[in-house]
């Protein structure tokens, strides 16, 4: 398998919006070529199989959506820490997750197979199992109103609020969104 990390990232990209596009099926070696703009043959020179190519995927989408929200949340917290401020930082990260809505898309696509291959199952259970910690961890150590089972709530209802505005757009109007963040921290977060 060839070593140019450059290369192998720039298909990795590519794979990722062919899975967004064309969805599980439409995940050829031939289709990343094409999208990545390289000679017919390329990935299959970096990527064993399809197999590899989900994994390697699965695992880039991950590593972009864990940089931006590093990025977003470096430096101390500003302000008082109450469900206003959590309203604020969550309206952040749906707005960072929607940016990125060729990487969110082509995850479902990759949390639906993962039910047939175990390999990509394990990856991705343990990089949600980090993300969801790694906000848990976030939130308790800045002092935020909530706890765990608050943050986990709150995973679990934004996560399928960002599914539906971003696959039915018009269930939900961007101010239907901002407005539901808002509910959903009053309703999940004890007072």
């Amino acid at each position: 398998m060839r070593r140019n990390v450059e290369r192998r990232t720039a298909l990795v990209d590519a794979a990722i919006e062919v899975l967004a596009r064309e969805g599980a099926r439409g995940l050829t070696y031939r289709a990343v070529d094409a999208e990545a703009g390289v000679p017919v043959g390329t990935a299959s020179n970096y990527f064993a199989n399809r197999d590899e190519l989900f994994t390697q995927a699965g695992s880039r989408i991950y590593e972009r959506l864990a940089r931006d929200a590093a990025a977003a949340m470096t430096g101390p917290l500003e302000g008082p820490r109450d469900l206003a401020k959590v309203t604020e930082l969550l309206r952040a990260a749906v707005g960072r997750i929607e940016s990125f809505r060729t990487g969110y898309l082509a995850l479902l696509e990759l949390r639906l197979e993962a039910t047939r291959r175990p390999e990509l199952r394990a990856v991705l259970t343990e990089r949600v199992r980090e993300d969801v910690e790694a906000n848990i961890a976030y939130h308790l150590d800045s002092g935020l109103p909530g706890d765990a089972t608050s943050v986990r709530l709150l995973y679990l209802a934004l996560n399928w609020l960002i599914v539906e505005h971003l696959t039915l757009p018009g269930v939900f109007s961007d101010e239907d969104v901002q407005e539901l963040v808002a509910i959903a921290v009053e309703r999940a977060v004890p007072r």
